[in-house]
């Protein structure tokens, strides 16, 4: 069940006993377990209604034990199990047993009284365990996965409008390229720039530019992005900054070899037919990532990306052995890139 149908369920009344909700999409994870909280139980009722476990510390029977007694000065009682792994096929470390028997019993007689929400970091549930087809069945396994980039822009855009601004053209591109689309990291943005820019603004590029943080990984991104595009001028702005921050130029340097390697990770997978959405699930990156990649890669063929990894690699030897200095080595690099 997705999570648009889940909210529409609940606002109905059709609220059900138990929740898991998994995937890599925390932000919006939490967002709809408070959503529901705040639906479901008064203010003046959350200290004693409302319970959090970490099931990498507590047992799920005594979840479910709590969950089955009744609600001391409160009508209903809402429950918050994290770190759920064993719906997953990952191996559970921690120390703590599961009854998990125990859990598909409570789903034939759950108590009327408690609503029950299990959490997991997870992009799939093992989906051969006999407890996540019993709450298959039961409609309650709700994913949270990442948006594609489609998605990503149209979230933020919408919540701009919700903090009444807008953005002018590319704006709002350049905001999701420089927080990598985090939406945790997005949201505190908006925030800034609706603070900045007041009621009714518009968020322009030299707005993001002057408001939003970025971090070593995001300057180098952007930086190859300028390489590929020929702003070069920009592009050792960029490199100059991260040098001011003291960055090591190996680890810049390292960076960029990651990049290109997504690259070429991204232009064989897309011969072979992949998805952006299936890219970014088997290289283990946001899809918006993967997008900005496929344009890159578009501007190489393979066997040049082969040749610009075999060439960083040599410059991470020449570095790392002193035979070249590092700053010059990674300039050199990147005008011979340019070229």
């Amino acid at each position: 069940m997705d999570v648009k149908k889940a909210w529409k369920d609940i606002q109905a009344g059709r609220t059900a006993p138990v929740y898991l909700c998994y995937g890599p999409e925390k932000y919006r994870m939490r967002e709809f377990i408070q959503h529901v909280s705040d639906h479901l139980i008064e203010p003046e009722h959350r200290e004693f209604a409302v319970s959090k476990f970490d099931l990498g510390e507590t047992s799920l029977s005594a979840v479910l034990e709590d969950a089955e007694t009744l609600p001391f000065m409160v009508p209903k009682k809402f429950i918050i199990a994290t770190n759920a792994i064993f719906f997953t096929g990952a191996r559970d470390t921690s120390k703590v047993e599961h009854d998990l028997e125990r859990l598909i019993d409570y789903l034939k007689s759950p108590a009327e009284h408690s609503v029950i929400i299990f959490t997991v970091d997870a992009e799939k549930l093992d989906e051969r365990k006999k407890v996540v087809k019993s709450l298959k069945e039961k409609e309650a396994v709700i994913p949270f996965l990442s948006l594609s980039s489609e998605e990503l822009q149209s979230w933020v855009v919408k919540q701009a409008q919700k903090l009444d601004f807008t953005f002018a053209s590319g704006a709002a591109d350049q905001l999701i390229l420089y927080t990598g689309g985090n939406l945790q990291v997005l949201s505190a943005e908006l925030e800034k720039i609706s603070l900045y820019i007041g009621s009714g603004g518009v968020a322009t590029e030299a707005v993001i530019d002057q408001l939003v943080a970025r971090s070593t990984e995001q300057n180098v991104f952007i930086l190859i992005e300028d390489i590929v595009n020929l702003r070069l001028d920009r592009a050792f702005v960029i490199l100059e900054e991260l040098l001011k921050q003291r960055e090591e130029p190996i680890k810049i340097a390292a960076l960029i070899a990651r990049q290109f390697r997504i690259m070429l990770q991204v232009k064989e997978l897309g011969k072979q037919g992949y998805s952006q959405q299936q890219m970014a699930s088997q290289i283990g990156l946001h899809p918006y990532a993967v997008k900005i990649a496929e344009g890159q890669a578009k501007k190489y063929e393979a066997n040049k990306l082969s040749v610009i990894l075999a060439r960083l690699a040599d410059l991470d030897y020449q570095m790392k052995s002193g035979r070249i200095d590092k700053v010059l080595g990674l300039e050199m690099f990147l005008l011979q890139l340019a070229a």
